[in-house]
């Protein structure tokens, strides 16, 4: 019994461990297992969920929430400044980091005004504005990041081949948020909580420290000693919420990219599937592999990186797995309704595919 509850409440890792023992059986443990890994995004998660922890600790992002709710006035208008300030952020933080930070406060301020039955279509409108709010720059999402650097793509042509995808996603998540009534907004009560400025300034400074790493402005190696170890003495407990599975899941996902690239009959597959239709299939593969991995994998088999680029970012709505950044929303979600998981897998689903099928769409009539 405590095995079929493991394996119920970490569905996804049990799925990422499954994976990567089948693929090891293809492709035995070797050196080159050590490349499949990278660990910068891996710290960068590490360091930023600590610190979020941090925050949370001290009710930043509580207090935040209210002040959030203050200023949109009604639902609606709650849905789309949480949902501008995720795409935004996801351009600046990336895809992830951006999901992190901003959940938390979409969670807080629906539980501030009472409306704790939309989180489920909120959290899905969050994930989708992060996946795709990332398109537009280089460093948005890990993806474009790998495909910025591996094909040497100009800044400028990079911008204008995802601008069109990016307009499309901003006006797609608009009509979803008129989905949403406009019904007021009151607080639950009276707000008596205050922040600690001294921690509060501290943790901040933290936080500013993971987003560095994140642009490699920092190593990983530097920040990895120095940030938990100031949370050891500040909020040791901060260390223990972080969720150690969600960076299992991505672990073993890397192992099983990892692994299906170096399978010759995957290989002379993929080869194959290019030649015919390079956006189609990197955006199907998505929904199979994850992003980051069809990326990396496809970008070995083709030249064509206009069709790659709008594949993987396009590619990042779908399924569960299509993007590795959705295992955050989803760790998040279940962790606040245990319960309520498969409502909330249904509705990914749905709202997901609307926008894969649109995006996708468009994308092959009119981008390329």
């Amino acid at each position: 019994m405590a095995i079929i509850r493991f394996i119920k409440k970490y569905t996804v890792f049990c799925v990422a461990v499954l994976a990567a023992v089948i693929t090891s059986f293809f492709v035995p443990p070797d050196g080159e297992y050590a490349s499949y890994f990278d660990w910068n995004t891996l710290a960068c998660l590490f360091l930023t969920l600590a610190v979020v922890c941090a925050l949370r600790n001290i009710s930043f992002f509580s207090i935040l929430a209210r002040r959030l709710v203050r200023a949109a006035g009604n639902l609606r208008g709650l849905f789309l400044l949480l949902i501008c300030i995720t795409f935004i952020g996801s351009m600046l933080i990336a895809n992830d980091m951006a999901l992190i930070t901003f959940l938390p406060l979409g969670y807080l301020a629906l539980k501030a005004a009472n409306k704790e039955k939309y989180m489920a279509y909120l959290f899905v409108l969050q994930n989708i504005s992060a996946n795709l709010g990332g398109m537009l720059t280089p460093f948005g999402n890990p993806q474009n990041l790998y495909l910025y650097s591996y094909f040497n793509i100009p800044t400028g042509e990079f911008c204008k081949i995802m601008l069109p995808p990016f307009l499309l996603a901003v006006g797609l998540l608009f009509l979803a948020c008129l989905f949403v009534k406009p019904h007021k907004l009151t607080l639950d009560s009276v707000d008596s909580k205050r922040l600690h400025k001294g921690k509060t300034a501290l943790y901040l400074a933290l936080f500013a420290a993971s987003l560095l790493i994140v642009f490699r402005v920092i190593p990983f190696w530097a920040g990895l000693p120095v940030i938990p170890a100031i949370l050891l003495i500040y909020d040791r407990e901060a260390l223990k919420m972080v969720d150690y599975m969600l960076l299992g899941t991505f672990f073993f996902f890397f192992i099983f990219a990892g692994n299906l690239a170096r399978i010759d009959a995957i290989n002379e597959l993929f080869s194959m599937l290019l030649k015919t239709d390079t956006l189609i299939f990197s955006t199907l593969s998505c929904q199979f592999i994850s992003n980051v991995p069809t990326a990396i994998l496809l970008s070995r088999f083709t030249g064509d990186y206009h069709a790659l680029l709008l594949g993987v970012n396009i590619g990042g709505t779908g399924t569960l797995i299509a993007s590795l950044a959705s295992l955050i929303t989803f760790n998040e979600y279940r962790a606040i309704h245990p319960g309520h998981t498969k409502k909330y897998f249904l509705l990914f689903s749905l709202v997901n595919f609307i926008f894969l099928i649109i995006m996708t769409a468009a994308a092959r009539l009119f981008f390329i």
